[in-house]
């Protein structure tokens, strides 16, 4: 279940995502399977190769995008969540939800 964001914050990001750009959103998520875990941030590109680079540029593994029809994305979890949102300057989330390790 996610929560923690606004309806705007979403559209913005459905747009930057369908306009091939690599768009990041970070939400309040609670999942059993990823216990102690209580946020994720979704990366997001309609271009699946820009998308496969990023995440290999990143070091993480591509098979792991969840290649939905109009917002393929991959999730972000602990740790990498906070180290990417570093390396990317993503300030404002990582405050926002208190990501500091």
């Amino acid at each position: 279940m996610a929560f923690g964001i606004t309806r705007d914050e979403l559209s913005n990001w459905k747009r930057e995502v369908a306009e091939g750009k690599i768009a990041y959103l970070t939400h309040y998520w609670l999942d059993p399977r990823f216990p102690g875990i209580k946020t994720v941030t979704k990366v997001g590109c309609a271009d699946l190769n820009r998308l496969t680079e990023w995440c290999l540029q990143h070091d993480l593994h591509p098979k792991y995008i969840h290649n939905r029809a109009k917002f393929p994305h991959f999730d972000l979890l602990g740790k990498k969540q906070v180290e990417i949102l570093q390396k990317e300057k993503l300030w404002d989330q990582i405050e926002r939800f208190k990501l500091m390790y």
